[in-house]
């Protein structure tokens, strides 16, 4: 007896053609749509369309290939203003079946972070959020939107400022003065 799909959108990779590619077109529902937002934290979430295939790979493996497009609404790191970014990106995920994984305290990030073990389905709708996540801008800003520059200091003292920080504009500054007084 075989499980039910964990959703509507799952493919059970045994019964993928291995001669074929698999073709798929997700536009999700205003109800997704508001789901995937709110699991993102985003402001707004608008024209998602996942599109492509997936195809065997060699004996076991199999291929997932598609290109995500979406408009979405962030507040703007600085101001907190909404920032729209439109977002369009090819996707590649290869899921090998004999993966193995290191298990080690201190391991160094694979080349590759597009290959995962091959699991009993592969839903593109969890592919789409995911690479949805991963492409979103870390840190949006709203047009002319900087970050002020914060002074801190105690009492009676004289702030430190960026500038002061920057200890090779001072050997520039005192260059040009030896220049200026060598002339």
């Amino acid at each position: 007896m075989s499980r039910p799909a964990p959703s509507s959108t799952a493919l059970r990779v045994a019964d993928l053609p291995q001669n074929r590619e698999t073709a798929f077109d997700l536009r999700p529902s205003d109800a997704e749509l508001e789901a995937l937002r709110d699991s993102l934290d985003l402001l707004g979430l608008r024209k998602v369309r996942f599109e492509g295939k997936i195809s065997a790979e060699g004996e076991a493996d199999w291929l997932l290939t598609g290109h995500l497009g979406a408009t979405v609404i962030q507040p703007c790191a600085v101001t907190m203003a909404p920032v729209t970014t439109r977002i369009d990106t090819p996707v590649r995920r290869l899921y090998v079946a004999d993966y193995t994984e290191v298990d080690a305290p201190e391991v160094e990030m694979p080349e590759d972070d597009e290959v995962e073990p091959l699991p009993a389905w592969i839903d593109p709708a969890v592919v789409m959020a995911e690479a949805l996540d991963l492409a979103l801008p870390l840190f949006p800003r709203a047009e002319g939107a900087e970050l002020g520059e914060a002074v801190f200091t105690e009492p009676g003292k004289t702030p430190m400022r960026d500038e002061d920080a920057r200890p090779f504009a001072g050997l520039a500054a005192l260059k040009d003065q030896m220049k200026d007084d060598g002339e």
